[in-house]
């Protein structure tokens, strides 16, 4: 594992410093091998672990290639990860949500337009007491998308929308079980949206930050509870 190691930090160290840039093609195996000072396992088990975390794309009768390293490909491990997450890793995962979604909100905040802001706040009242469950989760979701998407970032974007997709669940049985809570998250998504459209980046990653960690502590004391 030290000798791979080795070979991808000297694959690694070619990227970084443009040796090889995304879409190169990779020198022969031997050739390359000499070139680092490797052995030929060592490299194929380097380019085999660079290959599964999409930095280099082997392609058969080709050769290996570096990959585009664009954020959204890169980043397509974690959120497979992400996907994989148990229902025992629920907490972790508002975590990460109480950590990007304060942030989103900030930078919406700075670079929303007057539109889309707008019509952040027509979303927020655009389902009533009498929709499903489904339905007012859905909304949860867009209204966070749209906040994520503003804030013009592609990694963050990419983050947010894939932990938020992987606590659904937790988000219906919130709606189920907690007596009015569509109405709190109706004010407290008003509260962020209104902050946002007003231009106050402070204002609306605090209302962002309490939302988050108002859901989290529900669903930690629930969690307790359905434990004791």
């Amino acid at each position: 594992m030290a000798l791979t190691d080795d070979a991808i930090s000297k694959i690694k160290a070619m990227i970084l410093d443009g040796r090889l840039r995304p879409g190169d093609r990779l020198p022969r195996e031997s050739d390359l091998a000499e070139q680092l000072g490797i052995s030929r396992g060592s490299l194929r088990e380097a380019v085999r672990a660079l290959s599964m975390i999409r930095i280099l794309d082997v392609r058969r009768g080709d050769g290996t290639y570096v990959t585009s390293l664009e954020p959204e490909l890169l980043l397509e491990t974690l959120t497979f990860v992400i996907d994989f997450h148990q229902d025992s890793d629920i907490l972790d995962l508002f975590e990460v949500r109480r950590a990007l979604e304060p942030l989103a909100a900030e930078k919406a905040a700075r670079l929303m337009t007057a539109d889309d802001a707008a019509d952040l706040l027509t979303l927020v009242d655009s389902v009533g007491i009498d929709d499903s469950v489904e339905a007012w989760v859905d909304n949860d979701m867009e209204f966070h998308h749209r906040i994520a998407l503003a804030a013009d970032n592609g990694v963050l974007c990419l983050l947010a929308d894939s932990v938020a997709a992987r606590t659904h669940q937790a988000r219906v049985w919130r709606g189920v079980t907690q007596q009015d809570s569509f109405e709190q998250t109706r004010r407290e998504h008003r509260a962020i949206a209104l902050a946002i459209a007003e231009g106050r980046p402070s204002v609306a990653a605090a209302h962002a930050l309490a939302h988050v960690a108002g859901i989290e502590d529900w669903l930690r004391r629930s969690l307790g509870g359905a434990g004791s």
